[in-house]
C-alpha cells in the first residue's frame, strides 16, 4: 500500500509540477504581444505604454508586434495557434465583434482565447459639424423628420464607429446613411459633407478642443475625464442600450495555465496603477476598467452575444 501511495504521489507531482514551475518562472523569455492593427493607432500606443511598464516590473521584455490584416483576424489567429504558455499574448479591442461580423473565422473566439484584463476603456463620442445641431436631441429630431436623409461616417464596415452608430440609431429610433471611408473620416465632418459620426475620443478630441468638431454626447454611463463638459447619452435622454463599449482586452491562448493568467493579471493591474501609465492612458482617452479576471471573462462572453444581436438588428452586412 505504501509503495502504491508513493507511486500515486509521484504521478500527481509529475502532472502538477510543470504547471507550478512554469507559473513560478513565467515569463522565461521575451513575451510577444500581438496588436492586430497598424502601428501608431491609439490601441497600439496604449499597448506599448502598458507593456513598457510590465517589462520594467517583470524583468523580461514584453515586445509589441503589429500583425494587421483581415480586420484583426490574422494577428488573432497567430496568437490562437501559439503554445498556451503565456509567452504570446493578444491586445485586440474588436475581438468581441469579430464573431458577429465575419461569416467564418479561422478560430472560435470564446473557446480559443482567454480574456485576462482590460488595459482600459475609451468612450465613444457623437460628433458633428460645428453649428449643424443644437444638441443630440436636435440631431435625433432632424433624423426622424427626414428618415435616411442624414449620413454618418466611419473608417469602414464593422469598425467600432460603425457599431457605435448602429447602437445609437437603434436605441434612439432613427436611420441614417452609412458612408465608410478608407482615409480620415473626421475630415469629411469638419468640412460639413457628413452629418455626424460616433468615434473613439482619441480620434476626435483634438478637433473638438480646436472647435473644429462639435461633441454632442459621450457614450458612457458617466462623463468622460477627457471631455467633462460633454453630457453622456444617458443625460441626453437615451437608455443605456445606446452605449457601445470600446475597451482593450489582453488575451492569452486558451488552456494557458491559470497560475500564469493570475500572475499576468496581477502584474498588469499593478502596471496600470502606476501614475505615469495612468496619466498617459488618459491622454490617449483610455479610462480605467477595473474588473477582476472572472468579471473580465463574463463581460467579454456577454459582449460577444450582444454584438451578434446588434449585427442582426442593424442589418450590418457580414464580411468574408
Amino acid at each position: 500500500m505504501r509503495a502504491r501511495a508513493l507511486i500515486v504521489g509521484q504521478f500527481f507531482l509529475a502532472l502538477c509540477g510543470p504547471h507550478s514551475a512554469t507559473a513560478q518562472d513565467w515569463p522565461t523569455r521575451p513575451v510577444i504581444v500581438v496588436v492586430p492593427l497598424p502601428a501608431g493607432t491609439a490601441v497600439d500606443s496604449m499597448a506599448r505604454i502598458a507593456m513598457q511598464q510590465l517589462t520594467q516590473q517583470v524583468g523580461q521584455s514584453f515586445v509589441v508586434e503589429n500583425r494587421p490584416g483581415a480586420g484583426g483576424t490574422v494577428g488573432t489567429n497567430f496568437v490562437v495557434k501559439a503554445p498556451p504558455d503565456g509567452q504570446t499574448l493578444l491586445v485586440y479591442g474588436a475581438a468581441a465583434s469579430a464573431p458577429a461580423l465575419y461569416v467564418k473565422l479561422p478560430y472560435d473566439t470564446l473557446s480559443d482565447l482567454t480574456p485576462v484584463i482590460s488595459l482600459g476603456q475609451q468612450p465613444l463620442v457623437v460628433v458633428a459639424p460645428v453649428g449643424r445641431f443644437k444638441d443630440l436631441a436636435d440631431l435625433i429630431a432632424q433624423a426622424k423628420a427626414r428618415p435616411g436623409a442624414l449620413n454618418f461616417s466611419t473608417p469602414g464596415v464593422g469598425t467600432v464607429s460603425h457599431f457605435g452608430a448602429a447602437r445609437l440609431m437603434l436605441s434612439a429610433g432613427f436611420l441614417a446613411q452609412h458612408v465608410p471611408f478608407r482615409g480620415d473620416y473626421m475630415v469629411e465632418i469638419v468640412a460639413g459633407r457628413i452629418d455626424f459620426s460616433v468615434a473613439p475620443i482619441a480620434t476626435a478630441i483634438s478637433l473638438i478642443r480646436d472647435n473644429k468638431l462639435a461633441a454632442l454626447a459621450v457614450g458612457a454611463d458617466k462623463r468622460s475625464l477627457a471631455l467633462p463638459d460633454v453630457p453622456t447619452l444617458l443625460e441626453a435622454g437615451l437608455r443605456d442600450d445606446a452605449i457601445y463599449p470600446f475597451y482593450l482586452p489582453v488575451f492569452a491562448p486558451a488552456k494557458t495555465p491559470a497560475p500564469i493568467l493570475d500572475k499576468l493579471y496581477v502584474q498588469a493591474q499593478a502596471a496600470l496603477s502606476v501614475a505615469s501609465v495612468h496619466d498617459r492612458a488618459l491622454n490617449l482617452g483610455f479610462e480605467p476598467m477595473p474588473l477582476t479576471r472572472a468579471e473580465m471573462q463574463e463581460f467579454f462572453r456577454t459582449d460577444v452575444g450582444v454584438n451578434q444581436t446588434l449585427v442582426e438588428a442593424a442589418k450590418i452586412p457580414k464580411q468574408q
